[in-house]
């Protein structure tokens, strides 16, 4: 394991996880996906109401990342849908601790339900 990373900003984690992860959107993604939305309409359909182009952006950022994986589910057009990688699951336990302690500092807030898949 003689290869080094290199690191954007500094060797923090946590720098290195907000140059991933650290803007208004790309944690709402992970949500989403880990909540078991996989298609772009399912995406777009978030109360959030992300743009369009922001959400390709997200997702393409997250698949160079290796957090997300895609998968074309139509031909013609060629449409995909989006799947959590090993390294994107890990982040499940992540977004359960940002809920608890958003449950506890933000009375009133909810978990949002998984979606079923057909």
């Amino acid at each position: 394991m003689g290869s080094t990373m290199k690191f954007k900003r500094s060797s923090c984690p946590i720098t290195n996880v907000l140059d991933t992860l650290g803007d208004k959107w790309t944690l709402l993604v992970i949500r989403d996906l880990v909540l078991g939305k996989r298609r772009y309409q399912e995406f777009t359909s978030s109360p959030e109401k992300i743009a369009s182009n922001i959400l390709a952006d997200r997702l393409k950022k997250l698949e160079t990342g290796g957090l997300v994986t895609r998968h074309a589910y139509q031909r013609n057009p060629v449409r995909y849908e989006y799947l959590l990688t090993e390294k994107g699951e890990g982040l499940k336990p992540v977004l359960e601790a940002i809920i608890v302690w958003g449950k506890k500092h933000y009375p009133g807030s909810k978990r949002f339900p998984r979606v079923e898949q057909h």
